[in-house]
């Protein structure tokens, strides 16, 4: 037997393996997270294009706050909402570098709006990576500007109410319209087929930003299992039924 499992060991019919720009730190994120998901495909993308030496990321504050224990390339913290901006000093100081953030719904879409919308409008040759779960998920669950209508959070207990807390707020949409955006996507990772054209998506924002042609964004709905209050596999179902058809997925932009 010892002899068999030996043989079906060999390189050669190796099938799968953990990419080697991702460390073996056990990730801290609650179970059912979809960053982890969003990492390794991440991860997959920068080893498959053989640029995990010329690529700095940028993760602000929020749940991917310790990002740089995950994925072994160099990183740059930024303050909160401010990684575009960063993100943009950093692409023309070194252009030949390969510059993404990584940023939540509560960084990107609230404190961090205007350097998203000016970096976008500018067109800066970066990548900007989205995880929209629709709640602040490191702080206590509170409402954010993607909550979306009728959506419980801990400072809307009985669902978002509009004429009390505002719209919800469509980020991917109003960026696709800027003129300065290359390519922008909204994706998810719920599923296998998810995953797939989110890794797809990854690939082709940074072969955009190879090619100078201006900002990809790429956002990834998502679920929040601890905030929302549900198990992984209802979080899930909850998103289906509940996200995707406020914010559906699919390309929006790609120039």
């Amino acid at each position: 037997m010892e002899a068999v499992i030996n043989e079906i060991k060999k390189p050669e019919n190796l099938v799968y393996g953990k990419t080697k720009v991702l460390t073996d730190n056990v990730m801290h994120y609650c179970p059912g997270c979809s960053h982890g998901v969003v990492h390794v495909a991440l991860a997959e993308v920068l080893e498959e294009m053989n640029i995990q030496d010329q690529v700095i990321g940028v993760a602000p504050v929020g749940c991917s706050v310790f990002m740089y224990n995950y994925i072994d390339i160099d990183w740059q913290e930024a303050a909160h909402g401010r990684a575009p901006a960063l993100a943009t000093a950093m692409k023309r100081l070194r252009p030949d570098r390969f510059i993404f953030t990584y940023q939540g719904d509560g960084d990107l879409a609230a404190i961090g709006t205007a350097e998203t919308i000016h970096a976008c409008n500018r067109g800066e040759n970066i990548v900007i990576i989205f995880i929209n779960n629709g709640i602040y998920g490191m702080t206590g669950g509170q409402m954010a500007p993607t909550t979306i209508e009728g959506m419980q959070t801990s400072t809307c207990p009985f669902g978002r109410e509009p004429t009390h807390d505002g719209n919800p707020l469509k980020m991917t949409e109003l960026l696709a319209q800027l003129p300065g955006t290359a390519y922008v996507t909204r994706q998810a990772v719920h599923t296998p087929g998810a995953v797939r054209k989110t890794k797809k998506a990854i690939r082709k924002a940074f072969e955009k930003q190879k090619e100078n042609k201006g900002t990809s964004v790429i956002e990834v709905v998502s679920t929040c299992s601890s905030g929302w209050k549900m198990t992984p596999v209802e979080a899930n179902k909850w998103m289906e039924e509940n996200m995707f058809p406020f914010y559906p997925l699919g390309d929006f932009k790609n120039v």
